[in-house]
């Protein structure tokens, strides 16, 4: 029975998904079919805001986006492996200190800014540090 779910899951999971994490800005694209005068039209509307939360894994993987849009906060969650998602593009990455950051919900203009990271790139074993002549 276990054997049958995983490889239901694995044939519904998307292949490639963009490595995201808590903190980081992303541009969700989110496809919308739209009916007008028996006519179906599908598009792709941009959803950008900050990861407040993942959650589960495999096919149930969720995360929340978060933007505050003429000053009212809107939160969206999104399966990851949805079908309905189009993209999901990191914009900016952030270092946030928690997993979850609900607490931006509270935080109003520069106090709901997460600091951006910066990925440390170790020196080469064979480097000498500057001004060190031998």
């Amino acid at each position: 029975m276990t054997d049958l779910l995983r490889q239901i899951e694995e044939e519904n999971k998307k292949p490639e998904v963009t490595p995201f994490r808590p903190g980081d800005t992303v541009r969700v694209g989110v496809r919308i079919s739209e009916m007008s005068d028996k006519e179906k039209r599908v598009r792709v509307q941009p959803f950008e805001g900050v990861v407040v939360a993942r959650k589960g894994g495999g096919l149930n993987e969720t995360f929340t986006v978060r933007r505050v849009t003429h000053g009212v906060g809107v939160e969206r969650t999104f399966p990851v492996h949805c079908p309905t998602v189009d993209s999901i593009e990191v914009t900016r990455k952030g270092d946030p200190k928690r997993a979850k950051l609900y607490y931006l919900r509270e935080r109003v203009g520069r106090g709901a800014r997460v600091r951006e990271r910066v990925d440390y790139k170790p020196k080469a074993a064979d480097d000498t540090p500057a001004g060190s002549e031998e």
